[in-house]
Formats: C-alpha cells, sequence, structure tokens
C-alpha cells in the first residue's frame, strides 16, 4: 500500500529521475556505485524493505539499464542492497521493531550501528564485490 501511494503521489517518478539525471553520461562502474548508494540510503524513509523494493526496484533498475551496465550485474546489485538495508534503522526489517521495542538498543545506538554497517557494506560490496564480478567476467 506505501508503494501505491508514493507511486499516486508521484514520489517514485521524482526519485526515479533524480537518480536518471545524475547517471547520464557516467561510466558503467560510478553510475552503479552512485545508484546503488541511493538506493541503500533512501531505505531511510522506507517502512519496510518490501515497500522500498517495490516502489523503486523497477525505477532504478531502469536507471541501471539505460546507462549500460551489464543487466546481471544491476539486477543483483539492486538485489542485494534491497536485503543488506535491514540493519540501519530500528524500522528497517519485521524483526528490528521487536529488538528496538524491548529496549535492547537505544535508537541513536541504531541508527549510528546501521550506518557504519551500510559503509561496510558498500565498501566490501562495491568494492571488493564488482572487483570480484569482474574476475568472474560478469562485469
Amino acid at each position: 500500500m506505501m508503494a501505491d501511494s508514493l507511486l499516486q503521489l508521484g514520489v517514485v517518478n521524482v526519485l526515479a529521475q533524480g537518480a536518471f539525471h545524475y547517471v547520464q553520461g557516467l561510466s558503467g562502474l560510478l553510475a552503479i556505485i552512485l545508484l546503488v548508494t541511493l538506493y541503500l540510503y533512501i531505505h531511510y524513509g522506507f517502512a519496510s524493505m518490501t515497500a522500498q523494493v517495490t516502489a523503486l526496484y523497477p525505477s532504478f533498475l531502469t536507471a541501471a539499464l539505460t546507462v549500460g551496465i551489464n543487466p546481471f550485474v544491476s539486477a543483483l546489485s539492486l538485489a542485494y542492497f534491497s536485503n543488506l538495508n535491514a540493519a540501519m534503522t530500528h524500522y528497517g526489517t519485521g524483526s528490528a521493531p521487536v529488538y528496538f521495542g524491548v529496549g535492547y538498543v537505544s535508537q541513536g545506538a541504531w541508527w549510528k550501528v546501521g550506518f557504519l554497517i551500510s559503509l561496510v557494506n558498500l565498501a566490501l560490496w562495491l568494492g571488493l564485490g564488482l572487483l570480484w564480478w569482474k574476475l568472474l567476467g560478469w562485469w
């Protein structure tokens, strides 16, 4: 329902057009890094991973394919980061509100650690991951 509402209100189109604008003219490597980074941090504005994927995955995948990024790499990169964003917030995935609600972790601590984890994920997946995919011949 959230994804449908965002689509009807034009939010998805604004985000998609912004993504298209920023990646036009970039190399494939820079474009996928930018798209995945935007896709990851936009999760702060979504109450669930499913809502984000439903609302944004098709648009971001289209943006990646439009600039000529390998379809396999584009689809997998966005798919992986559709799950890697789960630790970023206390509402980002189904189990997070349970842990947050019983007071195991404060909101501030969760957001700080979640942000650090997101940086580690970006470095691993877009650094070593893309290099590994290049060695495998996927890129």
